[in-house]
């Protein structure tokens, strides 16, 4: 009970004015109530776990070196008339031998840093933070074992091309890195050389990114893959203190991703033209409410705004709510893989009620899966760590 007690305060003292533009509501302490056994659990973990990063794996087939990110695309398979020859697509058919280990260590590392994140938030243990320091400079600042800021080698195909820009989608699984160092720079263990390093790394990344002609592909992109793009955009350049970019994230999420992806009915037709229509939809209204989350402040609630024909983030929940309600009622075809393991509790739903005060939104959000294990499902679920982003 004194826990519990405990937690509630601690949790509370973030949700003050100018830590998030949600204010406190019945909603985030009910978030409290649903999150309390986790957190600690989640922790434990964690605590358990040692530094490892993309420098434990090497695949023979990547164009780089032992610090480049590397990845191959999801749904490229060998051609079975020219089995070495270049690899064919299967749109939605993800292919198990294609090396994707160094995706897999970027979503255990983002993993420990929420958990670790998130347990210092609501307990205050200096413990958590001095463990995630420890991967974050394995991952950002160690010369041995550093990740260079760049994603020129992702989502690669076999005969056809070193690196590709819609592989920068993998960057989607920092985002929560990025954001529990925003918490735990708040630390006393925390080294103020450790976090000008930690800055310098999401800089360079920042500078790639909205400069090479991959990350300038992948901005453009009228579907998921822009959003993407300007979601691990605004997260990193929050944490860079960016206002610049900032401020373009927002006017992307106004005047290009509501009226270039989303139907005047709030669906997203390029999702629905996929053969994973219903995870693809999921996915992109997570992406664009983090994006409303992450951008909103005293000035722009990016959560109320409506394009002139009425597009907008409530407009978009409201479509898809019914479905994840229930999703026997989708009216639309079923994903060709992992149709049964969607929807999770996504983000869309919890920050969805904070912003709109809605009840059913919350409820349904408590009841769904909080810890998926399927690797398709948690590769698209980058925000794991709720209490973070309060």
């Amino acid at each position: 009970m004194k826990f519990i007690l405990a937690f509630h305060a601690c949790l509370l003292t973030l949700l003050l004015p100018g830590r998030c533009f949600c204010q406190p509501s019945v909603f985030q302490k009910k978030t409290i109530e649903v999150l309390s056994a986790s957190v600690l659990k989640k922790a434990k973990w964690a605590m358990d776990q040692q530094p490892m990063t993309i420098t434990s794996f090497v695949s023979p087939r990547s164009a780089g070196g032992k610090h480049d990110f590397f990845s191959e695309g999801d749904y490229w398979w060998p051609d079975p008339k020219n089995p070495k020859g270049p690899y064919l697509q299967r749109d939605g058919m993800s292919n198990p031998d294609n090396f994707v280990e160094h995706r897999k260590a970027m979503i255990r590392f983002s993993q420990i840093m929420g958990a670790l994140a998130s347990a210092y938030a609501v307990t205050g243990n200096e413990k958590y933070a001095k463990h995630a320091f420890r991967h974050s400079r394995a991952w950002f600042i160690d010369t041995a074992t550093r990740m260079r800021p760049h994603l020129l080698y992702a989502q690669a195909i076999q005969g056809r091309f070193t690196g590709r820009g819609i592989g920068i989608i993998d960057m989607i699984q920092f985002i929560e890195v990025s954001q529990s160092l925003v918490k735990l720079e708040r630390s006393k263990v925390g080294r103020r050389a450790d976090f000008v390093g930690y800055r310098k790394w999401f800089e360079d990344y920042l500078t790639w990114v909205t400069t090479h002609p991959y990350g300038v592909d992948e901005k453009n992109a009228a579907n998921n893959h822009g959003t993407c793009w300007t979601m691990q955009v605004a997260a990193f350049a929050k944490f860079t203190n960016n206002p610049a970019l900032l401020d373009t994230c927002r006017n992307r999420y106004k005047n290009r991703h509501l009226p270039e992806q989303m139907a005047m009915d709030g669906s997203f037709p390029k999702e629905l033209a996929r053969t994973k229509p219903y995870g693809y939809s999921l996915f992109n209204l997570d992406a664009m409410s983090m994006l409303c989350q992450i951008l909103s402040n005293e000035e722009e609630n990016l959560w109320n705004h409506t394009s002139p024909d009425q597009r907008s983030m409530q407009k978009g929940i409201s479509f898809l709510f019914p479905y994840v309600s229930d999703k026997s009622q989708w009216p639309f075809k079923k994903d060709v893989m992992y149709w049964d393991e969607w929807p999770v509790a996504h983000p869309f739903l919890l920050f969805g009620a904070c912003a709109f005060q809605n009840d059913e939104y919350f409820s349904l959000w408590q009841k769904l899966n909080h810890d998926p294990t399927v690797e398709e499902v948690v590769r698209n679920f980058p925000v794991r760590h709720p209490i973070i982003w309060f």
